[in-house]
């Protein structure tokens, strides 16, 4: 797996999800952003990052999911509470089915208690009051009562899964904003950390502009007029 360089997590916590939609686009990547699925918790209010440890799950079936299973430590959804690394982000494929829960509080907050970055899944949680007011990054697809036994079966840790229609793969690292949230290769997450850190402040300098009355030609995108500009405003900001 690729190691990531010591600033790449701590810039992508402040850029947008929209901006590294943009950069994923320059790259030839059109299917990064996770769909039906955005933030339930209202504190932190910043963004999620951190890189992905996935679990699987298929239809349940009713002769294998029973409550009884849940006393396994083994059982894969129990064993991906108490595995999951510090600092990763739990990304639960539930194949968008919203007739279940793909967690409650009691394992959100275990989640927390572990050091875990958020949750992300394609699915919704049930408990959904509590989980919102835990101090806990949880993006989700809304809430549902029922336990996930009912239409979920947990098979697989740390494998590629689909969530919300976009590839995860172990490893690959996760951003969530306000917008939602978005699926970054491993092998593209330093470099992409760094242009990003660079559109926003360009964006920054162009929002300005738009705000004193300029028009849209030249300005966004910008020509080489306006790009001498934002140079030129780039060295006074650092003086």
């Amino acid at each position: 797996m690729t190691t990531l360089k010591d600033n790449t997590l701590d810039l992508l916590r402040h850029v947008s999800t929209a901006t590294l939609c943009t950069q994923l686009f320059k790259r030839g990547f059109r299917n990064v952003f996770i769909q039906g699925c955005s933030r339930l918790t209202k504190t932190p209010a910043g963004t999620l990052v951190g890189p992905a440890f996935t679990v699987r799950n298929i239809p349940a079936r009713e002769d294998l999911d029973q409550l009884a299973g849940f006393r396994d430590p083994e059982h894969p959804q129990r064993k991906s509470i108490e595995t999951i690394p510090p600092g990763h982000v739990m990304v639960v494929d539930c194949r968008g089915d919203k007739r279940a829960a793909s967690g409650g509080e009691i394992l959100t907050t275990r989640l927390m208690k572990r050091g875990v970055a958020g949750l992300v899944s394609d699915g919704p949680v049930r408990d959904s009051a509590p989980i919102a007011e835990l101090p806990f990054q949880v993006f989700c697809a809304g809430a549902s009562a029922p336990l996930n036994l009912v239409h979920h079966h947990a098979v697989d840790l740390n494998v590629p899964i689909g969530c919300g229609g976009v590839a995860v793969y172990p490893g690959d690292i996760i951003v969530g904003d306000d917008d939602g949230v978005v699926v970054i290769p491993r092998h593209l997450a330093d470099e992409i950390a760094v242009d990003a850190a660079e559109q926003e402040q360009l964006e920054t300098f162009i929002i300005e502009r738009v705000r004193n009355g300029a028009a849209l030609p030249g300005t966004y995108p910008p020509n080489a007029e306006t790009e001498a500009a934002y140079q030129t405003w780039r060295k006074e900001r650092r003086a």
